[in-house]
């Protein structure tokens, strides 16, 4: 299928946040309640209509864990936009965003655009986050700001629309789009035109299996 621009997304938090499950929210409208942890990194695709322009979503879903983090820094890199995750009912992850947020903002370019996405909204009777709490960080910190639920599928698809309107808006305003370090390319036209390779600027794949 044809589309106007391809765009690199990389999504990061704590493990355990629920970055995989919304992943696969959004490609797949699904849901898996049991899974593994994601090692490495995990990828999935999706085109998507914003200002009335086809655009591919090619997003790069990272792994948690301390030990992966030398993995994780290296997929900022030519990324255009990062979905930053936290569990709104586990406290320390969202205590843990500036560090996550200073990670970002040290590896990726500085156009990028982030959003802020506070999952599992659903199980409000655990909740340790609340609205107004992440709605000021992502004020303080240039953010954009949904919450989400990966089981219900409510708001997931707003956190990467929204995201993606927001880059679009970048390119209108001149953003380079031929500097693949801001993590967008030229689309591809049916027939002719670029070809849609797997990676913006991506390092080796590294194998992987599950969630979060």
């Amino acid at each position: 299928m044809s589309y106007a621009y391809l765009f690199k997304y990389i999504v990061i938090g704590d493990t355990g946040v629920g970055k995989s499950c919304l992943l696969l929210q959004f490609t797949d409208k699904t849901f898996q309640p049991v899974h593994d942890l994601t090692i490495g990194v995990e990828f999935g695709s999706r085109m998507v209509s914003v200002a009335s322009k086809q655009v591919k979503l090619q997003i790069w879903d990272t792994a948690g864990q301390e030990s992966f983090r030398s993995i994780t820094r290296s997929y900022y890199r030519g990324a255009a936009a990062a979905l930053l995750v936290y569990d709104v009912t586990r406290r320390e992850t969202f205590d843990n965003l500036s560090t996550w947020l200073q990670d970002c903002r040290a590896h990726a370019n500085p156009n990028m655009v982030i959003t802020l996405v506070g999952n599992k909204a659903d199980i409000s009777h655990r909740r340790a986050v609340s609205t107004e709490e992440g709605e000021m960080f992502a004020r303080e910190n240039g953010l954009l700001f949904v919450e989400a639920s990966a089981k219900t599928a409510d708001h997931v698809e707003d956190a990467f629309i929204a995201t993606a309107r927001e880059v679009v808006k970048n390119i209108d305003a001149g953003l380079d789009v031929k500097d693949e370090s801001n993590g967008v390319k030229l689309g591809y036209v049916a027939g002719g035109g670029a070809s849609d390779t797997v990676g913006l600027n991506a390092p080796p794949r590294v194998e992987q299996s599950g969630c979060c």
